[in-house]
């Protein structure tokens, strides 16, 4: 069986939250999503489907191609079901595989030892098929393989990514607490940013979210930035499928004449790594880059610009006595600086919020981390609200 021919069910994961986004990109790609929950969504494809899901999907983390659902009371159950499975169709000659999973269950006390029940499992069929043994190991650049186990059912899945798609390949240097690609795009998504008008992200820290502004702007795919994927070490893959969905990225790039994107930062490290990302990710000359305080950050008079904080708000970073006069600073600045913009603050702390000054017009829960935080919307009107 060619499961690159094949269609099954793939399972895309996300960070919490992040999914009505994953599920809005995967739709904008003409796919059609059957079910979404907190931490990603389900669809029927190929494991060719993979392969364009994985180069374009900016929310995502990992994109998995179901293999076999089955009931599962013990590791005994589940070497039987794993080695059932036609691995000598999937695993190439002489080939890597290393597993992870998600276990709950209890006969299982940690998932490393259901790793290595499902490990054996592929071992022995290959072995008792082929009469070779590959190789095995907590890498994920060559064939990686998935286990979902809950309660008295599992599912064992191919990871076709595998290193994790959140992380979008252009920042080679983070910077302090970065936030992280994949959150920074669902972020922007969310807002009302015309893709068109200014972009304004006063604290910018390393840059991510001017970058992932830029990038989406210009229809830059995180895929341009990637040439390794765990689907390059399934059988029946070739290159040329990889091929022809890199030079459509190639081909969907635009270019947005006038777009200006606006990031600050007080710290010259900050913006020195900033340029440089920006640079890698080839959307420097949209990026107009200004050192000093977040005051100082130019704005230029636009009705339907966009203005982005992603402050520090004590959990890491920062002392929040300190924080409850920035945020004051930020709400004067939004206020005073900022009219005919919507703005955004992304915080993990609502109490700081509440210096802000402003009432917010919409609250959109995410997660960094453990941390629960919400981006916080400003209508900053021109004239009255009236």
């Amino acid at each position: 069986m060619n499961y690159f021919n094949t269609s099954g069910k793939i399972f895309i994961t996300c960070n919490k939250r992040l999914s009505p986004y994953l599920k809005k990109e995967t739709e904008e790609l003409g796919f059609t999503v059957l079910e979404m929950i907190s931490t990603g969504i389900v669809l029927k494809g190929t494991l060719s489907d993979c392969i364009k899901l994985n180069l374009n999907l900016r929310c995502a983390s990992q994109v998995m191609y179901s293999l076999k659902t089955f009931e599962c009371n013990d590791p005994t159950d589940l070497y039987n079901a794993a080695k059932q499975i036609p691995w000598e169709n999937i695993i190439p000659d002489n080939g890597y595989f290393s597993v992870h999973s998600n276990v709950y269950h209890p006969s299982i006390r940690t998932d490393m030892f259901a790793n290595v029940k499902l490990k054996d499992a592929v071992v022995d069929r290959l072995r008792d098929k082929t009469g070779k043994r590959p190789d095995t190991g907590p890498s994920l650049d060559k064939t990686v393989i998935y286990l979902f186990w809950k309660d008295e059912k599992a599912e064992i899945f191919l990871d076709s990514s595998g290193e994790t798609l959140a992380k979008h390949g252009y920042r080679k240097i983070p910077g302090k607490a970065p936030m992280l690609e994949a959150l920074a795009a669902s972020t922007l998504l969310a807002t009302k940013w015309d893709r068109v008008s200014a972009f304004v992200n006063p604290m910018c820290g390393s840059g991510t979210l001017a970058i992932e502004a830029a990038m989406l702007a210009t229809h830059r795919m995180p895929g341009l930035f990637r040439n390794n994927y765990a689907f390059m070490h399934i059988n029946g893959y070739t290159s040329s499928l990889y091929e022809e969905e890199n030079q459509l990225l190639q081909q969907s790039i635009k270019e947005i004449p006038g777009l200006k994107i606006f990031a600050s930062d007080i710290s010259e490290d900050a913006i020195n790594v900033s340029k440089i990302n920006a640079g890698i990710a080839g959307v420097e000359k949209y990026m107009q880059f200004s050192l000093g305080d977040f005051e100082t950050t130019p704005v230029p008079p636009n009705e339907n610009g966009v203005v982005m904080f992603n402050p520090e708000y004590g959990e890491r970073l920062g002392d929040e006595t300190e924080l409850q006069q920035t945020y004051a600073r930020i709400g004067d600045f939004m206020k005073k600086n900022c009219k005919g913009y919507t703005g955004y603050i992304f915080t993990g702390n609502l109490e700081l919020a509440k210096k802000i000054g402003l009432k917010a017009s919409r609250r959109i829960e995410f997660y960094t981390g453990k941390i629960d935080c919400r981006l916080l919307e400003y209508e900053l009107y021109a004239g009255s609200k009236s």
